[in-house]
């Protein structure tokens, strides 16, 4: 019972966290669980993230879709392109032996936290002031043809480390594709949750979740609630040292798993 009532609470952490900056929460989430289940494999482990991810981006996907910043179009398109990615990344982690996934997972841990102090340094994306909801959102001047190429990248890197990959669309949309920032947000939000469900049903299909459901029925249900907390708070809160802290710890976080995966 406690062991549940605990990884709710992590669920919803990582919920809030994870909407409040526009990705899934799978990369709080998964150096959770390796450190809880030192004896679990890689797939299950992202099989595991996957799920709350997909959990929580269906939640913050709805709350975006109350507010009209979703960008549809441009949604469905990325959508369809991360499908093939999220599939050959759910078939690939299988074979990769746990050591090898830690290590890879705490460089690009180090990596994204070093993106989010430099974002910290001027105004991050989640720190900057609120943009007006419009009737539509506005559709910016993107190449389709890069996005779907992003997204299908993204969708193979997000579902092998089991992340949602906001922290890699969400910067690329605004740089690269040029889209207004809590758009950008709100859109991979969507893109994230449809990239999770294909993923967990890859998971499904090999067998994955055989074992544990009652953990990632705990994890889900406390990433709605907090999906729904990190959605209002986008809204209403300036996040520079937030956002400082949060990649200070997972700096911390990825350079010892790293380290003990070498060691």
């Amino acid at each position: 019972m406690w062991e549940w009532f605990l990884l709710a609470l992590l669920g919803a952490v990582v919920g809030a966290i994870g909407t409040f900056i526009g990705a899934g929460g799978g990369f709080v989430l998964v150096p959770a669980l390796l450190l809880l289940y030192p004896r679990e494999g890689a797939d299950y482990i992202t099989g595991v993230s996957l799920a709350v991810v997909l959990a929580n981006g269906t939640s913050g996907t709805l709350a975006y879709m109350r507010m009209r910043r979703v960008d549809y179009q441009a949604a469905i398109l990325f959508s369809l392109a991360t499908i093939p990615g999220a599939v050959l990344g759910s078939l690939t982690v299988g074979h990769v032996p746990r050591r090898a996934f830690e290590a890879v997972f705490g460089a690009l841990l180090a990596l994204m936290s070093i993106v989010l102090l430099v974002r910290a340094q001027g105004r991050p994306y989640a720190a900057r002031a609120p943009e007006p909801a419009p009737a539509d959102p506005p559709r910016p001047p993107y190449q389709l043809p890069a996005g779907m190429a992003l997204s299908l990248g993204v969708g193979y890197v997000a579902t092998l480390l089991g992340i949602g990959g906001g922290t890699i669309h969400v910067p690329a949309m605004v740089e690269v594709l040029h889209f207004p920032v809590h758009t950008a947000t709100a859109t991979s939000h969507f893109i994230l949750m449809v990239n999770a469900l294909v993923a967990v049903l890859s998971h499904i299909a090999t067998g994955t979740y055989s074992h544990g459901v009652g953990r990632i029925v705990a994890l889900c249900l406390g990433a709605v609630g907090g999906a729904q907390a990190g959605a209002w708070l986008s809204n209403r809160v300036r996040a520079r040292w937030i956002v400082r802290v949060l990649a200070l710890a997972l700096l911390s976080v990825g350079l010892r798993t790293l380290v003990t995966a070498l060691t």
